[in-house]
């Protein structure tokens, strides 16, 4: 059985990285964008590991420009917006795909683990993505694939997929005491 240990990332500046440099850590795997609806999630995870990189939690951001092209730039570009607007502390890796011909082997990993999870059905943009994503493919809620920017997944300290949040999932209210539970 694998775990997130068995795979090698490339970081921002395109030098390999093995997650087994995370060993012992709880980890949230995100997949991210600066030009989303929900870009602001980005303060709700830099205070997430503010709060709780102290006890073990690494937050790794992965941006990916498949959902709208809401990633533009080079991943220098991007983390400079990061830092800048929402002064993102926690790693940030290479551009990556999530889904599809071209998607990262984590990615295929995490989804494999850990299929679609459900958008909240009393987020404000839960039916603008509904509506995208019926539109795009009529089945999408029974595949496993990444729907949107800003799909979670958090790692245990074994290197385990234990649950995926969607973009709707609130890092306060939703991601933060699952995290807490684990550390």
């Amino acid at each position: 059985m694998s775990t997130i240990y068995d795979f090698t990332v490339k970081d921002r500046t395109g030098a390999d990285v093995s997650l087994s440099d995370y060993r012992g850590k709880v980890l949230l795997v995100v997949n991210t964008a600066t030009e989303c609806g929900f870009t602001p999630t980005y303060a709700d995870l830099q205070k997430l590991y503010e709060e709780l990189s102290g006890r073990g939690l690494e937050i790794l951001d992965f941006p990916c420009n498949q959902f709208g092209e809401q990633a533009p730039g080079t991943s220098d570009e991007i983390h400079m917006f990061c830092t800048g607007r929402f002064g993102v502390t926690f790693p940030q890796f290479g551009k990556i795909e999530v889904n599809g011909a071209d998607e990262s082997p984590l990615y295929t990993w995490l989804k494999g683990e850990r299929g679609y999870a459900g958008l909240d059905p009393n987020h404000r943009i839960t039916p603008i993505l509904v509506d995208i994503l019926g539109k795009a493919d009529p089945d999408w809620e029974k595949k496993p694939d990444v729907k949107w920017n800003f799909t979670k997944f958090l790692i245990d300290r074994e290197g385990n997929v234990v649950e995926r949040f969607e973009p709707t999932a609130d890092v306060a209210t939703v991601v933060k005491p699952a995290v807490e539970k684990l550390l």
